[in-house]
Order: C-alpha cells, then structure tokens, then sequence
C-alpha cells in the first residue's frame, strides 16, 4: 500500500478582469514536478486500489519505521519540534513508533477505550498532540481535534455532541473541562499534558514514562470511522464531519504526492492549528505518506517575524499557510530574511489575493500554489508544479476528484457560466470523501445533487478548465441583476494601500433590492484620514479594478472583523446585521 500511494455577457467580463490579473504576473514559471511530469498525465494515469483492511499507522508508518532500519531513506527525521527558545525534540520513525504504542497502551489499559471510542485531543502545537493522533490510530479510537481558543461553551458542545468517552488537554484548557464534565454523561476519562498533577485526571508525561511500547496496531477496515471534524461554522452551528482510514489515510495522499509534492528528504512546515482538518492534511497524513519529515513551531501566537526567521533559519522546504498568514507575512519587514532553503509554497483555506501572491514571489522567488478544499474532502482543486499558474484560480481539478460546475437541476455548465461548485458521487462515490455528518442525516442528504456532492460554494471554469472561486453560495449578493461574489471584490479592495483586511456581504437597498457594502479594516497610518473622503477614494479605486458595477456602494470602516476560531471571516454574521436578522 505504500508503495500504491509513493508511486502511484459575464462572461466576457470575467475575461476582461483576468486578463487584468495575468498583467500582473507577466513573467510566471512553471517548476518542474519531483512525483509526476505534469498534470495531464498526473490525472490520466492516477489509480489507488483500496484494500478491504487499512491503517495508516501500521500501514505506512511502520513501513517507513522497516525503510529506516534498511538503511532506504534519508537520515531526515520524521518530526522535527521547536519551541523558539532553544528546545528541540527529533523523532526517527522508530522513535515516533515507539512512544505512539506507549501512548496506545494508556489509552486501552488506564483510560479502558474500546476500538470506536471517542477521543477530544485539545493541544496546542506540542509533540504529544502528534503522538495523541498515532495512537488514536493504533487503537482503533476515533479522534476528535479541537482548537485551544475553544471557550468553556465550546468545549460542551462538543463533549455532548460527539458523545467523547475521553479528552486530552493541557492544563490550562483542564479548568473548562471540569465545569462541564458533569453535564456529559459519556466522558469517561480524562487525560492532562502537564508536569504537574491535577485531581480527577491521569498525568499522561508520568504514564508516558511507564509505560510498554509493546502495542499491536488493530486491524482496521478501510471504511471504519477514523476521525470526526467539526467543521470552522461560516455559515452556523459547527457541524460534525466523518471521516474514515481510508478517506484521510488513502485520500490524502493526493495531497502529499502531487500538491506537495513531497519526498523523504523533504522538510514540510504547515503553520495550521491542531484543531483543524488542515493539520490532517499537511501536519500529519500527507507528509508521512512521502516519508517527509514534519516540522513544527509551538508559535502559541502568530507572530510574522517569527515565521519569517524560521523560515529563513531551519531547512524547511515545504511551507503551507492560510492565505490571512501570507498578507500578514508580506507586511513585515522583510529585508533582513533569507529562504535558502525553501522550495514550494503552498496555500489553502480561503481565496488569496493576487496582489499578495505578486508580493511573496518578490520575497521569495517563489509562487504560492493555492489548493482549494473542504473539512468534508480531501484536495479538490489545485494548482500544480508543471502547470501555469493563474493568480486568483483554485486551480484544476486533483486525481482524486470529477469536479463540474453545475446549475440547480444538476446539468453540467460550460465555461465562464457560474453555479455551484459539485464532485461527481455517482457510479463511484470517491475514496477522499467525507462519510457523513454525524447525527444529522438532513444534512448530509442535502449535500446531493443527482449525481453529485454539492460543496456548498460557487464557481466557475474557464476555457482552458481552471477553476475559480465565487464565495459560499449563501455570501453571493444580488444587485440590480447582477450576481456579484465578495472575493472580487475583497480582492480589489485589498490592493488599495488604505485596506488592511475587508469583507463584502449584500445590503438592503430600496432601489437595488441590495447593494455591495465593505466592512474595511484600516492601515494605521490611513486611520487619521478623512474617512468621507476616504470611502469615495476606495470606491473609485474598486471601479478602476474590477468591473465597476461591483464597487461596494456602502463602506464602514470596523477595528476588527468577525472571525471564526480558525480565523475565517464571518460574513453570515456581518449580514445578519445588515438585514437586522436576530
């Protein structure tokens, strides 16, 4: 199996505005792939058979545990940890083998979990929370990420809603879990990451130190649930996303082999939040599937020029972050900073501005190659080494997916028309697809769309089959005919030096039915400015840019905006106060 995954009239508007774009960035080259020669062949050629039995941990990385003993990979390690301050933990594969079954055996021995059981792992970026996942794996548990900005509320819901039998903190977060712990009648046991004890719990350092490394890995199915992921909620309630060994296990694959395109002497650093099904992508499956070495910063904040001396300091090769991280980053002061080492630049989560794509590149020399992907799936679409890039697109579609833009009966459209973004189920449903939301079967029967998985988002393809991202279907606005979506125009917004952040949602209008309004966030140096004077500078600005029947007719300028745990923005929020939606 390892061996499978290593080798295996709008219209013309939209014409009008990417072509503005590629004006940009006259002079883009493509690199030449390390896995694969290029995308066409990559797609044709792609075939992962799925076994009736798998588990990554026993599968793959056990497998690179025998490579290592072989003297057949690199002397790379396999996670490579920095706290900032002068501590570093390295792990071979037989390391991380070993303290992952001592870790096992605490689960099934001192915490009593049953294969299926529930694991709440609420860590920040510390070697256990990857150790907590290969043990999840090892025994068959269900693992259940969850961000260390949960507040106390947070941390019920999601005990009573995924019906957790076990929770593993640190001791900051402990206090929130015992206010609650009462209220949810499967938590069982109770697992702290502390030097100290603390009533009630099971010191996982103390028992990490007695414990036998003698663990055999259970077998499991391929279909067998894996992991459930809440999903970041843009658009309501976080909802509770299934995923199986194979749908992560097998399906990210995709993801390490031809989006990262990684290898075993590659040095791999996702800045993500454990929380997230982005940490499953780059921070644990995908680059372990390549035998890459993991490479992690506690960073318990996000600091720019700390990521930026990383960068410069470590041999990372690989570096993926939200694109909110790249217009932060390309803020700083940057002079000071050399990427040596630095290869491949990678971005997903939400749509990344031109213009901050044109300013790393002058950083770094290198282009950020935007994935496009859901908690639901693994990589959808995504831009490729060996493809010509197109500032502002997703990308084309992965091996792993029939990805169309469809209309509201299901039918197919042609380039250049928009309609919802939608993955082809039917005869075959994809291996690198979620299973369910968890108790909530109206959902999950909502997502389809005759034959197809409907994303929720809406988009478009042009003539040479690149995708491009519209918003979420609900953040499109309507205006006098015209269907306009936030990201144009975000995109717009940001490149005038006055906008530090923006976000875009419809507002009533007597005349208009609704209008564009932005909710701008300004540069300190612009928020002395005359702010009348200011909007009517940014709305010319925005007509110059785009097509000028997008140009948000209502500007206010906000100290912050809303924002998700995962730092998405919520436009849901900023409309519902809009239309005075309670």
């Amino acid at each position: 199996i390892l061996m499978q995954i290593v080798l295996c009239a709008k219209y013309f508007q939209r014409l009008a505005i990417l072509g503005s774009m590629r004006a940009l960035h006259k002079d883009y080259t493509t690199v030449i792939p390390q896995n694969f020669s290029n995308y066409e062949s990559m797609k044709q050629d792609f075939k992962l058979e799925i076994p009736e039995y798998f588990n990554f941990a026993s599968d793959v990385l056990d497998q690179w545990t025998n490579e290592e003993k072989a003297g057949k990979r690199s002397s790379n390690p396999a996670f490579w940890w920095v706290n900032g301050n002068g501590k570093e933990v390295r792990w071979s594969f037989e390391e991380l083998g070993s303290l992952s079954r001592k870790f096992a055996n605490i689960l099934t021995e001192a915490c009593a979990l049953q294969r299926g059981d529930r694991v709440i792992v609420i860590l920040p970026r510390i070697p256990e929370w990857w150790l907590a996942n290969v043990a999840c794996l090892r025994t068959g548990t269900v693992l259940i990420p969850g961000t260390t900005q949960l507040t106390q509320k947070d941390i019920l819901y999601r005990l009573q809603a995924s019906k957790a039998n076990c929770i593993v903190t640190n001791e900051v977060l402990a206090p929130a879990v015992d206010a609650v712990a009462s209220k949810c009648e499967n938590l069982r046991s109770k697992l702290i990451v502390s030097q100290k004890p603390r009533e009630g719990w099971k010191n996982l350092k103390e028992m990490m130190k007695h414990a036998s490394d003698n663990h055999t890995c259970v077998k499991t199915k391929h279909n067998e649930m894996m992991a459930i992921f809440f999903t970041s909620g843009t658009s309501g309630p976080p909802k509770m996303t299934g995923h199986t060994h194979s749908s992560l296990g097998l399906g990210l694959s995709i993801n390490g082999r031809f989006w990262l395109d990684l290898t075993p002497s590659d040095v791999m650093w996702n800045v993500s939040d454990t929380g997230w099904a982005k940490s499953a992508w780059s921070s644990v499956f995908s680059p372990w599937t390549q035998g890459a070495c993991i490479f992690v910063h506690f960073l318990p904040r996000f600091e720019p020029a700390s990521i930026l001396q990383t960068l410069s300091k470590f041999p990372i090769t690989v570096f993926c972050s939200a694109p909110t991280a790249y217009r932060m980053l390309v803020q700083n002061d940057k002079t000071s900073y050399k990427f040596k080492s630095l290869q491949h630049c990678v971005s997903a989560g939400e749509p990344l501005n031109p213009e901050v794509t044109e300013q790393w590149r002058n950083l770094t020399g290198l282009d950020i190659y935007t994935g496009y992907g859901q908690t639901e799936t693994v990589l959808i679409c995504g831009n490729f080494k060996g493809m010509k890039i197109k500032p502002g697109s997703i990308g084309k579609p992965s091996p792993a997916f029939d990805v169309k833009i469809l209309d509201v009966n299901g039918n197919v459209l042609p380039p250049g028309q928009e309609g919802d973004i939608g993955i082809r189920v039917s005869p075959n449903r994809p291996f690198g697809l979620f299973t369910h939301y968890i108790d909530n079967p109206t959902k999950t029967a909502s997502t389809l769309r005759g034959d197809f998985y409907i994303t929720g988002d809406r988009g478009y393809t042009d003539e040479d089959g690149y995708f491009w991202f519209v918003a979420r279907a609900d953040d499109i606005i309507l205006s006098s005919g015209y269907r306009i979506g936030p990201s144009e125009v975000e995109n717009a917004l940001i490149e005038h030096p006055a906008v530090e952040e923006s976000a875009v949602v419809s507002s009533p209008d007597p005349v208009r039915g609704e209008v564009v309004k932005a909710f701008i966030v300004l540069n300190p140096d612009y928020q002395s400015h005359d702010q009348e004077q200011l909007k009517k500078e940014i709305q010319e600005h925005v007509k110059r840019t785009t097509a000028p029947y997008k140009y948000p007719r209502k500007i206010e300028f906000i100290q912050e905006l809303p924002k998700t745990i995962s730092g998405k923005i919520k436009r849901n929020e900023l409309r519902k106060k809009e239309w005075k939606i309670i």
